[in-house]
């Protein structure tokens, strides 16, 4: 879709290429987009297949298949989507170009782009397949693409190509299809001249010339053939080598990819090991330092694992008061426009200091009431009562209640001392001071059995915390966030051995016998573990309840209810859990029995209703958490300056811990600045000296894919953690996260920038006056900044970074297609002319090159002079007398008699006049960048919002907004007043 919008818009710019020598920019410019777009597009290949990896080399492990069948597999089926999408790219692009009408002429053309399509899309997957991180990927590619683009011979012709760097265009594809492109387009034509030199009117004699490379004087039409010989040295005899050329790259490219899928792993060791800052390294493993090699122990240094214990006794925890009831709650939902109830008339409670197991057939919504129960459901409607201490849940609910996922999302470059700190910082109570916070958490450390791990970093599975104490961790953030209500599990046993599952087990039998409330989902626990617990709610299908209440010692209680109501007698070894999933899944004796009526009209239904209210009814004098403390109520713990810090603080961190990203952004800027910088070395002061300052500046933006692309997969991993843990838990506010995001990206980028600056610059214009140095290292800057704010603009509403490059890719060719340097805004077609305004790049570009080439003297070269004799009898410069008047140029030598030689223009500002760029706007156009940053900085604020944090009912743009209470009996108090789902 996106290839079809751009055609669309490329064939629009171009509509109505006049067949004379004034298109013959414009026609190069047309072919050159149609190569870049190549090049550019291919660039999400790399994202495409990073988002693959894991699944690729999860399924390679386990001997399923090698990845280069996978990679076979995944470019054949590529094809037919790609031959529709150059079907309908071509035909747009070539038609309403204006390019040549003849069969063969188009089935060539046809044919050597879509080869070019595999052959960049070859060259980005072998990118992908030889790198290991994505970020180290997205550097490469960017120094790839500015290679390619700058040595296909368009925007530095052949002639112009300097000797260190003119062999890379024997490597480079996009040169041979390049040229066969402009030699298909212009072979064995002959085009009208568009104006002459002196414009005389008439002509007199042959003494004039077409005002173009490759003219002749007195002739009205020029060839074809002799102005791509004289511009590019390009020739028509080259195309079907450089077809056959073309083939070959993409052989090559493919073989490598598939070896590199073979070889390059990602995956790291299967052995569990430890990670640790450099410095941090326990006293009891720092004792077997001499027994490592120096790559073990230096920083990041990878120690064995040891055994983790049983967790210590518990200290440090208040026992808790406040009682957590919920009474009939009903959750609905709506699939494919057909109602469906997850939840049906569910009751119970939580006491102080109980351990509650929250059970079920599979599918029951065990996991759905827990959601429902944390206010953690985004969607359908709730109806029901639940109340702390018999009164409406306030803002602060979710902040003062802990809820342990069952997937354990950290993030991965921190420590597990950070990680606690972080939790502890943000959601306990502001009255509380950062030592006492601190404090705390070395508590919760001890409880967990955690000191000789807890300045390991957090890591990957493998190569980091193994499975428990990672558990362990999730376990350790809600209790460090010191939850005053309620502690909420979500299968914390899952995926653990038997164990490591007894040692959870007891940790937490042991924090709710210290005063906390726990209610825990579990799956088919065995005996021994299910004695851990007080109390069972046992869901059937649909959410019904089966019961409720005391397991009793040796589970006597809940076997004498099933047994009293007509079920088998559970054999003295049978396990108890696995008994009741029998009984109620009716899958032993073929009996069937609707257990939920059972429940509902039992006597130990009646008496849960009659506790319940006995407790609202104990509890009515002191309702709700924290009536004598201020801010109890409030939505989050900490003002938002301290979210905004903490987070900031945070994310930088992140960063300073992955110095592949950072090194590949500081490579990528560098890299780019010295080639561009030596590509364009000493730009001349000829009129292609001056297309040469243009061109510089502007393959400098062609970087700004690379850029953008960089940045977002950082941004997916915070937003991962945010939206699936923190926000949930209301550890601060969806403004500090996006703000943090943003600021954390600035310093990185304007160092960036420096270094692009001091590459780039030097080596094109060489030293001119320091406010000159000063504006356009500001202009380098600006545009690094705004790459930044741009890549948060786009990601910032969207699932993945797949999707984000696709729009990316989209605005930024729309951005380099109007900002006047392939197309003047006087060629421009009228309807078309806003795009001009409204592209970053028209003023980022105006500005730096008017900035680099003000009052520059142009000296035409030979091949850029015309040369024609005057009358007979009369010298240049009186022939011309009356031209020069009005025309722009200069005259090289009036006095002679024969072959005068004129240059078209004299100064550099006549040239960027051409394309609308004038020293004297430089200061505007680097305020409108300015303004650019910062609307790129509310859109990317705005969409979060509406479709992030708006979408699911938290949240608001410029204030949290909170819900009033509703009375006892009405649609649960915090829930989404949504009415239905959205559509599956």
């Amino acid at each position: 879709m996106t290839s079809c919008i751009i055609s669309l818009i490329i064939g629009s710019i171009f509509f109505g290429t006049p067949n004379a020598s004034a298109g013959f920019f414009a026609k190069g410019s047309v072919l050159f987009m149609a190569v870049l777009l190549n090049a550019l597009t291919a660039i999400s290949e790399i994202s495409t297949l990073y988002s693959q990896r894991p699944i690729v080399e999860k399924h390679a492990s386990y001997a399923f298949y090698h990845p280069s069948t996978e990679a076979v597999a995944g470019i054949v089926s590529s094809i037919p989507i790609k031959f529709i999408v150059a079907v309908i790219f071509n035909i747009v692009l070539y038609f309403m170009a204006g390019l040549r009408r003849e069969p063969a002429q188009f089935f060539l053309y046809f044919l050597i782009t879509f080869v070019a399509t595999f052959v960049m899309m070859a060259i980005f997957r072998t990118l992908a397949s030889v790198t290991k991180t994505i970020s180290q990927a997205m550097s490469l590619a960017g120094i790839t693409v500015l290679a390619l683009v700058i040595y296909t011979g368009f925007t530095i012709s052949v002639p112009q190509m300097h000797p260190w760097f003119s062999w890379i265009r024997w490597i480079n594809p996009l040169y041979y299809a390049f040229e066969i492109l402009v030699a298909n387009e212009f072979h064995g034509r002959m085009f009208t001249c568009s104006s002459i030199v002196p414009a005389y009117s008439p002509p007199r004699g042959d003494s004039w010339i077409c005002s173009v490379v490759g003219a002749v004087a007195g002739e009205y039409t020029v060839s074809g053939d002799r102005f791509i010989a004289t511009n590019y040295e390009y020739y028509y005899s080259h195309v079907w080598r450089n077809f056959g050329i073309l083939l070959g790259f993409l052989f090559f490219f493919m073989i490598v990819y598939f070896v590199a899928t073979e070889l390059n792993s990602e995956s790291t060791s299967t052995g569990e090991v430890l990670v640790f800052q450099q410095g941090h390294i326990p006293p009891h493993l720092r004792s077997n330092k001499n027994s490592k090699s120096d790559e073990e122990i230096a920083s990041g240094s990878k120690l064995e694992v040891p055994a983790s214990a049983e967790p210590s006794s518990i200290k440090g925890t208040e026992p808790q008061k406040d009682i957590f009831t919920w009474r009939n709650v009903v959750y609905d939902i709506e699939i494919q426009g057909q109602p469906r109830r997850l939840l049906d008339h569910v009751s119970g409670f939580v006491k102080p200091g109980t351990l509650t197991a929250l059970m079920g057939v599979s599918g029951a919504g065990k996991t759905t009431l827990l959601d429902v129960l944390a206010q953690r459901t985004t969607m359908g409607v709730i109806t029901g009562d639940m109340l702390v201490n018999g009164a409406p849940m306030s803002a602060s609910f979710q902040r003062n209640t802990g809820y342990v996922q069952q997937q354990d999302l950290h993030l991965e470059t921190a420590t597990v001392r950070e990680s606690l700190r972080f939790s502890a910082m943000l959601r306990q109570p502001k009255s509380v001071s950062k030592a006492e916070k601190y404090q705390f958490v070395e508590e919760v450390i001890k409880m967990l059995n955690m000191e000789d791990y807890a300045d390991a970093i957090v890591g990957v599975p493998g190569e980091g915390l193994n499975v428990e104490q990672r558990k362990l961790l999730t376990i350790g953030v809600e209790l460090a966030a010191k939850p005053k209500l309620l502690l909420f599990l979500d299968e914390p046993t899952s995926g653990l051995d038997s164990q490591s599952s007894w040692a959870i087990c007891s940790f937490l039998r042991k924090l709710a016998d210290s005063g906390q409330a726990i209610l825990c989902t579990v799956h088919q626990p065995s005996a021994l573990l299910f004695q851990q617990f007080d109390r069972l709610l046992f869901l059937a299908k649909g959410g019904k309840t089966v019961y409720f209440g005391d397991i009793g010692k040796d589970s006597r209680t809940l076997l004498n209810y099933f047994e009293s109501n007509g079920a088998r007698k559970c054999d003295d070894q049978e396990n108890p859990a696995e008994y009741m999933l029998e009984i109620v899944n009716n899958t032993r004796d073929g009996q069937s029995r609707e257990w939920n009526v059972t429940w509902t009209s039992s006597p130990q239904r009646d008496a849960v209703e009659a506790e319940i209210d006995r407790l609202h009814n104990e509890k009515q004098h002191d309702r709700s958490i924290g009536h004598d403390e201020a801010g109890s109520n409030d939505e989050f713990a900490m003002p938002f300056s301290t979210q905004l810090v903490e987070v900031t603080y945070r994310v930088f961190q992140q960063y300073w811990r992955m110095p592949s990203y950072i090194f590949a952004k500081f490579f990528l800027g560098t890299a780019a600045g010295l080639f561009i910088g030596f590509t364009f070395f000493q730009a001349k002061g000829t009129l292609a000296g001056m297309q040469t300052v243009l061109f510089a500046v502007f393959q400098v933006v062609t970087i700004f894919t690379s850029l953008v692309q960089q940045i977002q997969p950082l941004f997916i991993t915070q937003r991962s953690l945010y939206e699936v843990r923190e926000r949930p838990s209301k550890a601060y506010s969806w403004k500090a996260f996006i703000i943090a995001n943003i600021v954390v990206e600035i310093p990185y980028q304007v160092v960036t920038a420096i270094l692009t600056f001091a590459c780039f610059y030097y080596p094109v214009v060489g030293i001119q006056s320091s406010d000159r140095q000063g504006l356009v290292l500001l202009f380098l800057i600006q545009l690094f900044i705004y790459a930044s704010c741009f890549a948060h603009m786009t990601i910032a509403a969207l699932p993945d970074a797949q999707t984000a490059g696709g729009i990316v890719t989209l605005l930024t060719m729309m951005s380099i297609m109007f900002n006047g340097v392939l197309q003047s805004p006087s060629a421009l077609p009228g309807f078309w002319i806003f795009m001009y305004r409204v592209s970053p790049f028209t003023y980022w570009i105006a500005g730096m090159v008017a900035t680099q080439m003000h009052d520059r003297v142009v000296t035409c070269s030979a091949a850029e002079t015309s040369v024609f004799n005057p009358p007979s009898g009369q010298t240049c410069g009186t022939y011309l007398a009356t031209y020069l008047e009005t025309a722009p140029g200069q005259l090289q030598n009036p006095n002679d008699t024969e072959s005068c030689r004129y240059c078209s223009l004299s100064v550099a500002d006549q040239y960027l006049a051409g394309s609308n760029i004038y020293w004297s706007e430089r200061w505007r156009n680097f305020g409108i960048m300015w303004a650019y940053i910062c609307f790129d900085i509310f859109i990317a604020v705005l969409t979060y919002y509406l479709f992030r944090v708006r979408k699911r009912g938290s949240g608001g743009l410029l204030s949290a907004f909170k819900r009033k209470p509703k009375a006892e009996g009405t649609t649960v108090p915090g829930s989404l007043p949504v009415a239905a789902a959205p559509k599956a």
